[in-house]
Protein backbone atom coordinates (compact mmCIF):
# COMPACT_ATOMS: atom_id res chain seq x y z
CA UNK A 1 0.00 0.00 0.00
CA UNK A 2 1.59 3.43 -0.93
CA UNK A 3 1.64 6.13 1.83
CA UNK A 4 1.28 8.61 -1.05
CA UNK A 5 -2.12 7.50 -0.75
CA UNK A 6 -2.76 8.11 2.77
CA UNK A 7 -1.09 11.54 2.86
CA UNK A 8 -2.83 13.14 0.31
CA UNK A 9 -6.35 12.33 2.07
CA UNK A 10 -4.98 13.43 5.33
CA UNK A 11 -3.73 16.77 3.95
CA UNK A 12 -6.74 17.06 2.69
CA UNK A 13 -8.30 16.68 6.26
CA UNK A 14 -5.91 19.11 7.40
CA UNK A 15 -8.59 22.42 7.74
CA UNK A 16 -11.15 19.94 9.60
CA UNK A 17 -8.64 20.29 13.26
CA UNK A 18 -5.78 21.30 14.75
CA UNK A 19 -4.87 17.93 16.25
CA UNK A 20 -2.39 16.08 14.66
CA UNK A 21 -4.17 13.43 11.99
CA UNK A 22 -2.41 10.13 10.56
CA UNK A 23 -1.93 6.40 10.03
CA UNK A 24 0.41 3.81 10.85
CA UNK A 25 0.94 0.25 9.77
CA UNK A 26 0.90 -2.55 11.48
CA UNK A 27 4.25 -2.21 13.27
CA UNK A 28 3.26 1.11 14.74
CA UNK A 29 5.48 3.39 12.06
CA UNK A 30 4.06 6.39 11.19
CA UNK A 31 3.46 6.62 7.21
CA UNK A 32 1.01 9.56 7.00
CA UNK A 33 0.77 12.75 9.25
CA UNK A 34 -0.52 16.20 9.15
CA UNK A 35 2.66 17.02 11.29
CA UNK A 36 5.22 16.06 8.27
CA UNK A 37 7.98 15.46 11.37
CA UNK A 38 5.98 13.05 13.06
CA UNK A 39 6.13 10.79 9.46
CA UNK A 40 9.04 7.71 9.92
CA UNK A 41 8.19 8.05 13.71
CA UNK A 42 7.57 4.07 15.58
CA UNK A 43 5.22 3.69 17.97
CA UNK A 44 5.45 -0.87 18.53
CA UNK A 45 3.20 -0.15 22.03
CA UNK A 46 0.34 1.32 19.57
CA UNK A 47 0.55 -2.44 17.29
CA UNK A 48 0.34 -4.05 20.68
CA UNK A 49 -2.94 -2.53 21.87
CA UNK A 50 -4.44 -2.46 18.74
CA UNK A 51 -4.64 -6.49 18.08
CA UNK A 52 -4.85 -6.90 21.58
CA UNK A 53 -8.07 -4.63 21.73
CA UNK A 54 -11.60 -5.87 20.15
CA UNK A 55 -12.92 -2.55 20.77
CA UNK A 56 -12.85 -0.42 17.71
CA UNK A 57 -11.24 2.67 19.23
CA UNK A 58 -7.82 2.04 21.46
CA UNK A 59 -6.69 5.14 23.36
CA UNK A 60 -2.58 5.12 23.88
CA UNK A 61 -0.74 8.07 24.88
CA UNK A 62 -2.88 10.64 24.73
CA UNK A 63 -4.07 9.45 21.24
CA UNK A 64 -6.86 7.29 19.86
CA UNK A 65 -6.42 4.86 17.72
CA UNK A 66 -8.84 2.81 14.76
CA UNK A 67 -7.93 -0.09 12.75
CA UNK A 68 -8.79 0.47 8.93
CA UNK A 69 -10.58 -2.58 6.93
CA UNK A 70 -8.31 -5.41 6.52
CA UNK A 71 -8.24 -8.93 5.23
CA UNK A 72 -5.80 -10.51 7.80
CA UNK A 73 -6.02 -11.63 10.96
CA UNK A 74 -4.21 -8.50 12.80
CA UNK A 75 -4.67 -4.80 11.51
CA UNK A 76 -2.46 -3.45 8.73
CA UNK A 77 -3.44 0.19 8.70
CA UNK A 78 -4.83 2.42 11.26
CA UNK A 79 -5.88 5.61 11.55
CA UNK A 80 -4.99 8.14 14.73
CA UNK A 81 -5.51 11.81 16.13
CA UNK A 82 -4.22 13.15 19.00
CA UNK A 83 -5.98 13.56 21.89
CA UNK A 84 -9.04 11.03 23.48
CA UNK A 85 -12.99 11.20 24.38
CA UNK A 86 -15.73 11.10 22.38
CA UNK A 87 -14.87 14.33 20.45
CA UNK A 88 -11.72 12.26 19.44
CA UNK A 89 -13.33 9.21 18.58
CA UNK A 90 -15.90 11.22 16.45
CA UNK A 91 -12.84 12.53 14.59
CA UNK A 92 -10.77 9.32 14.20
CA UNK A 93 -14.04 7.39 13.10
CA UNK A 94 -14.50 9.82 9.85
CA UNK A 95 -11.02 9.95 8.98
CA UNK A 96 -11.06 6.24 9.52
CA UNK A 97 -14.08 6.34 6.82
CA UNK A 98 -12.12 8.49 4.12
CA UNK A 99 -9.28 6.88 4.65
CA UNK A 100 -10.84 3.14 4.05
CA UNK A 101 -12.30 4.30 0.69
CA UNK A 102 -9.09 5.34 -0.28
CA UNK A 103 -7.00 2.17 0.57
CA UNK A 104 -10.08 0.03 -1.26
CA UNK A 105 -9.38 2.09 -4.58
CA UNK A 106 -6.17 1.41 -4.50
CA UNK A 107 -6.33 -2.29 -3.53
CA UNK A 108 -9.04 -3.03 -6.25
CA UNK A 109 -6.14 -1.63 -8.71
CA UNK A 110 -2.69 -2.54 -7.33
CA UNK A 111 -2.97 -4.75 -4.05
CA UNK A 112 -3.78 -8.46 -5.91
CA UNK A 113 -0.14 -9.80 -4.63
CA UNK A 114 -1.17 -8.76 -1.13
CA UNK A 115 -3.98 -10.73 -1.91
CA UNK A 116 -1.97 -13.93 -2.90
CA UNK A 117 0.68 -13.83 -0.56
CA UNK A 118 -2.60 -13.67 2.05
CA UNK A 119 -3.60 -16.87 0.81
CA UNK A 120 0.14 -19.11 1.00
CA UNK A 121 0.99 -17.31 4.50
CA UNK A 122 -2.46 -18.44 5.88
CA UNK A 123 -2.85 -14.79 6.78
CA UNK A 124 -6.64 -14.63 5.46
CA UNK A 125 -9.67 -16.41 6.76
CA UNK A 126 -11.09 -19.50 4.26
CA UNK A 127 -14.20 -17.46 3.74
CA UNK A 128 -12.92 -14.23 3.02
CA UNK A 129 -10.64 -15.57 0.11
CA UNK A 130 -14.25 -16.13 -1.56
CA UNK A 131 -14.97 -12.03 -0.76
CA UNK A 132 -12.12 -11.06 -1.92
CA UNK A 133 -11.60 -12.46 -5.01
CA UNK A 134 -14.71 -11.96 -6.22
CA UNK A 135 -13.70 -8.15 -5.47
CA UNK A 136 -10.03 -8.32 -7.35
CA UNK A 137 -12.32 -10.21 -10.05
CA UNK A 138 -10.02 -13.70 -10.22
CA UNK A 139 -11.90 -16.72 -11.65
CA UNK A 140 -13.60 -18.77 -9.32
CA UNK A 141 -11.94 -22.53 -10.70
CA UNK A 142 -8.43 -21.85 -12.48
CA UNK A 143 -5.35 -23.36 -12.11
CA UNK A 144 -2.69 -22.11 -9.68
CA UNK A 145 1.12 -23.79 -8.44
CA UNK A 146 3.23 -22.61 -6.48
CA UNK A 147 7.35 -22.87 -7.02
CA UNK A 148 9.19 -21.89 -3.59
CA UNK A 149 12.93 -21.21 -4.44
CA UNK A 150 14.85 -21.06 -1.31
CA UNK A 151 18.35 -19.05 -2.25
CA UNK A 152 21.63 -20.70 -0.70
CA UNK A 153 23.37 -19.57 0.85
CA UNK A 154 21.87 -16.64 1.02
CA UNK A 155 19.53 -14.50 -0.81
CA UNK A 156 20.04 -11.73 -3.69
CA UNK A 157 17.98 -8.59 -3.79
CA UNK A 158 18.23 -8.58 -7.83
CA UNK A 159 16.32 -12.06 -8.13
CA UNK A 160 12.55 -10.24 -7.37
CA UNK A 161 13.39 -8.40 -10.65
CA UNK A 162 14.91 -11.02 -12.42
CA UNK A 163 11.89 -13.40 -11.76
CA UNK A 164 9.08 -10.46 -12.42
CA UNK A 165 10.89 -9.92 -15.86
CA UNK A 166 10.86 -13.60 -16.15
CA UNK A 167 6.80 -13.61 -15.30
CA UNK A 168 5.52 -10.27 -16.45
CA UNK A 169 1.96 -10.70 -16.11
CA UNK A 170 1.29 -8.94 -13.06
CA UNK A 171 -2.36 -9.66 -12.80
CA UNK A 172 -1.98 -13.38 -13.39
CA UNK A 173 1.82 -14.76 -12.13
CA UNK A 174 2.91 -13.24 -8.88
CA UNK A 175 6.22 -13.09 -7.33
CA UNK A 176 6.36 -12.85 -3.70
CA UNK A 177 9.42 -12.49 -1.44
CA UNK A 178 8.48 -14.50 1.75
CA UNK A 179 11.71 -14.15 3.76
CA UNK A 180 15.62 -13.42 3.15
CA UNK A 181 16.69 -16.61 1.44
CA UNK A 182 12.50 -17.60 0.02
CA UNK A 183 10.76 -16.37 -3.09
CA UNK A 184 7.32 -17.44 -3.88
CA UNK A 185 6.38 -17.96 -7.33
CA UNK A 186 2.40 -18.47 -7.86
CA UNK A 187 2.16 -19.29 -11.53
CA UNK A 188 -1.05 -19.00 -13.62
CA UNK A 189 -1.41 -22.26 -15.39
CA UNK A 190 -2.81 -23.77 -18.50
CA UNK A 191 -5.57 -26.15 -18.58
CA UNK A 192 -3.80 -29.55 -18.95
CA UNK A 193 -0.53 -28.61 -17.64
CA UNK A 194 1.34 -31.48 -16.45
CA UNK A 195 4.38 -32.36 -14.09
CA UNK A 196 6.91 -31.98 -17.36
CA UNK A 197 5.51 -28.79 -17.43
CA UNK A 198 5.72 -27.41 -14.14
CA UNK A 199 9.96 -28.85 -14.63
CA UNK A 200 10.24 -27.35 -17.69
CA UNK A 201 8.96 -24.28 -15.60
CA UNK A 202 11.34 -24.63 -12.59
CA UNK A 203 14.60 -25.87 -14.56
CA UNK A 204 14.22 -22.26 -16.47
CA UNK A 205 13.76 -20.28 -13.09
CA UNK A 206 17.09 -22.19 -11.76
CA UNK A 207 18.93 -22.07 -15.18
CA UNK A 208 18.62 -17.93 -15.18
CA UNK A 209 18.98 -17.54 -11.31
CA UNK A 210 22.98 -19.52 -12.12
CA UNK A 211 23.42 -17.90 -15.25
CA UNK A 212 22.68 -14.14 -14.62
CA UNK A 213 23.14 -14.07 -10.77
CA UNK A 214 25.44 -16.57 -9.78
CA UNK A 215 22.83 -17.65 -7.63
CA UNK A 216 22.30 -21.82 -6.09
CA UNK A 217 19.40 -22.58 -5.11
CA UNK A 218 16.95 -25.65 -4.69
CA UNK A 219 13.18 -25.02 -6.17
CA UNK A 220 10.21 -27.08 -4.47
CA UNK A 221 7.08 -27.36 -6.65
CA UNK A 222 3.66 -27.64 -4.88
CA UNK A 223 0.68 -29.63 -6.41
CA UNK A 224 -1.39 -28.03 -8.59
CA UNK A 225 -4.54 -25.90 -7.04
CA UNK A 226 -8.23 -26.17 -8.79
CA UNK A 227 -8.87 -22.93 -6.58
CA UNK A 228 -7.29 -19.80 -4.71
CA UNK A 229 -7.95 -20.93 -1.19
CA UNK A 230 -5.83 -24.34 -2.29
CA UNK A 231 -2.97 -22.02 -2.84
CA UNK A 232 -2.18 -22.50 0.90
CA UNK A 233 -1.58 -25.93 0.58
CA UNK A 234 0.61 -25.98 -2.37
CA UNK A 235 3.18 -23.57 -0.94
CA UNK A 236 3.95 -25.46 1.91
CA UNK A 237 4.05 -28.87 -0.29
CA UNK A 238 6.49 -27.01 -2.03
CA UNK A 239 8.54 -26.36 1.35
CA UNK A 240 8.00 -29.80 2.13
CA UNK A 241 9.54 -30.90 -1.02
CA UNK A 242 12.79 -28.74 -0.29
CA UNK A 243 13.34 -30.01 3.23
CA UNK A 244 12.69 -33.98 2.22
CA UNK A 245 15.14 -33.20 -0.77
CA UNK A 246 17.88 -31.53 2.00
CA UNK A 247 17.77 -35.21 2.91
CA UNK A 248 16.90 -37.64 0.58
CA UNK A 249 17.52 -36.03 -2.81
CA UNK A 250 20.75 -33.67 -1.98
CA UNK A 251 22.04 -33.51 -5.91
CA UNK A 252 18.51 -32.39 -7.18
CA UNK A 253 17.77 -28.26 -7.41
CA UNK A 254 14.44 -29.06 -8.54
CA UNK A 255 11.79 -31.09 -6.33
CA UNK A 256 8.19 -31.67 -6.74
CA UNK A 257 6.32 -32.49 -4.50
CA UNK A 258 4.77 -35.49 -6.13
CA UNK A 259 7.80 -37.33 -6.63
CA UNK A 260 9.40 -37.38 -3.12
CA UNK A 261 7.72 -40.72 -2.82
CA UNK A 262 8.23 -43.28 0.37
CA UNK A 263 10.68 -39.85 1.36
CA UNK A 264 7.66 -37.93 2.45
CA UNK A 265 6.05 -40.95 4.67
CA UNK A 266 9.09 -41.03 6.07
CA UNK A 267 9.93 -37.34 6.84
CA UNK A 268 6.49 -36.69 8.72
CA UNK A 269 7.53 -40.41 11.06
CA UNK A 270 8.58 -39.18 14.57
CA UNK A 271 12.50 -40.17 15.37
CA UNK A 272 11.92 -42.44 18.23
CA UNK A 273 9.39 -44.70 15.87
CA UNK A 274 12.51 -44.78 12.86
CA UNK A 275 14.47 -45.86 15.92
CA UNK A 276 12.52 -48.36 16.72
CA UNK A 277 12.13 -49.57 13.21
CA UNK A 278 15.80 -49.69 12.45
CA UNK A 279 15.79 -51.88 15.47
CA UNK A 280 13.76 -54.68 14.64
CA UNK A 281 15.18 -54.65 11.27
CA UNK A 282 18.77 -55.14 12.21
CA UNK A 283 18.21 -57.04 15.12
CA UNK A 284 21.78 -59.44 14.24
CA UNK A 285 24.06 -56.07 13.65
CA UNK A 286 23.00 -52.40 13.45
CA UNK A 287 22.78 -50.75 10.55
CA UNK A 288 26.52 -48.91 11.30
CA UNK A 289 28.59 -52.54 11.21
CA UNK A 290 28.21 -52.35 7.25
CA UNK A 291 31.17 -50.74 5.58
CA UNK A 292 31.76 -48.06 3.06
CA UNK A 293 31.97 -50.23 0.44
CA UNK A 294 28.93 -52.97 1.04
CA UNK A 295 27.24 -49.79 1.45
CA UNK A 296 28.32 -48.79 -1.98
CA UNK A 297 27.53 -52.54 -3.28
CA UNK A 298 24.11 -52.48 -1.90
CA UNK A 299 23.41 -48.78 -3.70
CA UNK A 300 24.22 -49.83 -6.86
CA UNK A 301 22.14 -53.32 -6.62
CA UNK A 302 19.02 -50.96 -6.01
CA UNK A 303 19.90 -48.35 -8.43
CA UNK A 304 20.05 -51.54 -11.32
CA UNK A 305 16.86 -53.03 -10.13
CA UNK A 306 18.11 -56.10 -8.13
CA UNK A 307 19.65 -57.79 -10.96
CA UNK A 308 23.16 -59.07 -10.22
CA UNK A 309 24.55 -59.53 -13.72
CA UNK A 310 24.07 -55.36 -14.32
CA UNK A 311 25.43 -54.45 -11.09
CA UNK A 312 28.31 -57.19 -11.42
CA UNK A 313 29.27 -54.97 -14.79
CA UNK A 314 28.27 -51.81 -13.33
CA UNK A 315 30.92 -51.96 -10.47
CA UNK A 316 33.94 -53.96 -12.53
CA UNK A 317 33.68 -57.41 -10.63
CA UNK A 318 32.60 -61.15 -11.56
CA UNK A 319 28.92 -61.77 -10.89
CA UNK A 320 30.10 -64.71 -8.17
CA UNK A 321 32.00 -61.94 -6.28
CA UNK A 322 29.14 -60.35 -5.82
CA UNK A 323 27.03 -63.03 -4.99
CA UNK A 324 29.41 -63.55 -2.16
CA UNK A 325 29.27 -59.41 -1.02
CA UNK A 326 25.28 -60.32 -1.09
CA UNK A 327 25.59 -63.36 0.65
CA UNK A 328 27.83 -61.38 3.42
CA UNK A 329 25.38 -58.86 3.45
CA UNK A 330 22.51 -61.56 4.33
CA UNK A 331 24.64 -63.55 7.43
CA UNK A 332 25.27 -59.85 8.91
CA UNK A 333 21.91 -58.41 8.17
CA UNK A 334 19.84 -61.44 8.27
CA UNK A 335 18.50 -60.12 5.13
CA UNK A 336 18.65 -61.40 1.39
CA UNK A 337 18.53 -58.36 -0.55
CA UNK A 338 18.30 -60.83 -3.81
CA UNK A 339 14.99 -61.06 -2.60
CA UNK A 340 11.82 -58.40 -3.36
CA UNK A 341 10.44 -58.13 0.39
CA UNK A 342 13.90 -58.28 2.11
CA UNK A 343 15.00 -55.42 -0.61
CA UNK A 344 12.48 -52.68 0.24
CA UNK A 345 12.32 -53.38 3.62
CA UNK A 346 16.38 -52.67 3.16
CA UNK A 347 16.19 -49.58 0.97
CA UNK A 348 13.30 -47.98 3.53
CA UNK A 349 15.70 -48.63 6.24
CA UNK A 350 19.09 -47.06 4.86
CA UNK A 351 16.30 -43.99 4.14
CA UNK A 352 15.15 -43.69 7.76
CA UNK A 353 18.86 -43.81 8.69
CA UNK A 354 19.49 -40.99 6.24
CA UNK A 355 16.68 -39.35 8.20
CA UNK A 356 18.06 -39.81 12.05
CA UNK A 357 21.53 -38.72 10.54
CA UNK A 358 19.82 -35.14 9.05
CA UNK A 359 17.75 -34.75 11.85
CA UNK A 360 21.31 -35.14 14.13
CA UNK A 361 20.34 -38.48 16.07
CA UNK A 362 23.35 -40.72 15.85
CA UNK A 363 21.33 -44.51 16.16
Amino acid sequence: MSSRIFQSVILQMKDCTKLPLGVVDGEGSVVACTELGMVGERWPQVAEAINRHDSAYVAVEGKTFRALSSWSNLYDYAAFIGGEGEEAQSLCGLAAVALNGAKASYEEKHDRATFIKNIITDNILAGDIYVRARELHFPDEHPWTVFLIRMVPEGNPSAIDLLQNLFPDKQADFVLSLSDTDIAVVKSLEEGCDAKELQRIATQIQEMLEEELNLKCVIGIGTIAAHLRDLGRSCKEAGVAIEVGKVFNTEMAVINYENLGIGRLIYQLPATLCEMFLQEVFKKNPIDALDQETLFTINKFFENNLNVSETARKLFVHRNTLVYRLEKIKKLTGLDLREFDDAITFKVALMVKKYLVSRGIDN
